[in-house]
């Protein structure tokens, strides 16, 4: 894995229709926050790594530079990484391959979205394939629409077992929202207002879905060297990474099984020394902006068996208080700056084994997943983040 890296700070921003600042402000506001929260200055930091979704989501180009002043990027070396919906899993991917490799001691991941002056439905819509897959695929909702349905026919999934499990995700996610401060949507619901609400792609239904968010997150990764450096007592280890990607074309792979979930946590899994992760892992942030999705990605994960998801979420199997506690803040499905979303599922991560969770802290967590899904529906990326080097 190169040399250890860890997470030394964490800054985000609150998160919503945030109409009351403009776009470098909003930016701005997550890295004074890890600056702050790390200890640091600007120019103790020698790389930046900055990405959101695709630039035409609020029509700016070459966002990197337009934000370089909110970043205090000056003079310093700056990368653009941008992967759709798991840009923030691979900014920190970027940002750890710099200081493992060597070649920087202190790196700063900077993932971002104001998708309230954008028009994200038109974009996710019209990056399909025009001739075989804009037709039908509605962007976002559309594709994991089919997915849901491809693995419930795939294991005879009853519908109503089904709808009662995205019911109670969705209520158990949503009541977390009110325990993280940084959370978008916050909203108490009742499983009949969820389960009866406007279908949005069936079976996805309003409160299965994600929102548009704006919001920003920063994150600092530093070498071993540095850590010790800087007397640093509470810091997230990077155990394991995992990436992996698949045909563009969806109807071109199993979504049903999605390998490239399952490839890149097995890579992660590896470097972690992890064989049983229901039991070893003490907390997962799962990216889950549907419902539905989320159950796929416990057994894609090893959580459990195929086709055993809604069982386990209806046992109560991955509540705060279960077996194992999933997206404790709220998740995806409570804030969704794009841009950001996987590197705040990261900075979650870091924030449990660091002790640091506040309200949504889940006691005595030492070992936890963190996980990001984008492109254009093929690209699955893993951070397994430890208290301990």
């Amino acid at each position: 894995m190169g040399n250890p890296v860890a997470i030394i700070g964490i800054g985000q921003t609150e998160h919503g229709k945030r109409m009351d600042v403009a776009y470098p402000e909003l930016v701005r506001e997550a890295v004074v926050r890890v600056y702050e929260d790390a200890g640091l200055e600007p120019d103790d930091i020698e790389g930046i790594v900055s990405g959101t979704m695709p630039s035409m989501m609020e029509g700016v180009a070459l966002t990197h530079f337009y934000l370089a002043d909110a970043m205090a990027s000056k003079g310093k070396t700056i990368l653009k990484t941008e992967t759709c919906g798991s840009t923030g899993m691979s900014l920190a991917h970027t940002a750890y391959y710099w200081v493992s490799s060597g070649i920087a001691d202190l790196v700063m991941a900077v993932g971002h979205e104001k998708m309230n002056e954008g028009d994200s439905q038109a974009t996710m819509t019209t990056v399909g394939d025009p001739f075989y897959q804009r037709y039908f695929i509605s962007g976002a909702p559309g594709v994991f629409s089919m997915q849901s349905q491809m693995w419930s026919v795939r294991y005879g999934l009853a519908e109503e077992k089904i709808r009662d499990a995205a019911a109670f995700i969705s209520l158990t996610h949503h009541d977390s929202a009110f325990d993280n401060p940084y959370a978008h949507i916050k909203k108490r619901l009742t499983a009949e207002e969820i389960k009866t609400a406007r279908i949005i792609t069936y079976p996805v239904r309003l409160w299965d879905v994600c929102p548009n968010s704006d919001g920003a997150c920063a994150v600092i990764f530093a070498s071993q060297k540095m850590v010790k450096k800087l007397g640093i007592k509470k810091a997230a280890w990077v155990k394991g990474v995992g990436f992996s990607g698949e045909e563009q074309f969806f109807g071109d792979s199993d979504k049903a099984v999605w390998q490239s979930a399952v490839l890149a946590v097995r890579q992660a899994y590896s470097q972690a020394g992890i064989k049983n992760p229901l039991k070893e892992l003490d907390v997962a942030e799962v990216y889950n902006p549907f419902t539905f999705q989320e159950m796929m990605f416990y057994e894609c994960f090893g959580f459990c068996e195929l086709g055993e998801a809604p069982d386990m979420v209806l046992r109560g199997s991955f509540t705060r208080n279960g077996d194992l506690p999933c997206d404790p803040s709220g998740g995806t499905l409570c804030t969704n700056p794009i841009g950001a979303t996987g590197l705040i599922r990261t900075a979650e991560a870091a924030l449990q084994v660091m002790g640091k969770a506040g309200d949504h802290q889940i006691p005595g967590a030492k070992l936890a997943l963190s996980h990001a899904m984008g492109g254009i529906d093929q690209f699955n990326g893993i951070m397994i983040v430890g208290s301990e080097l």
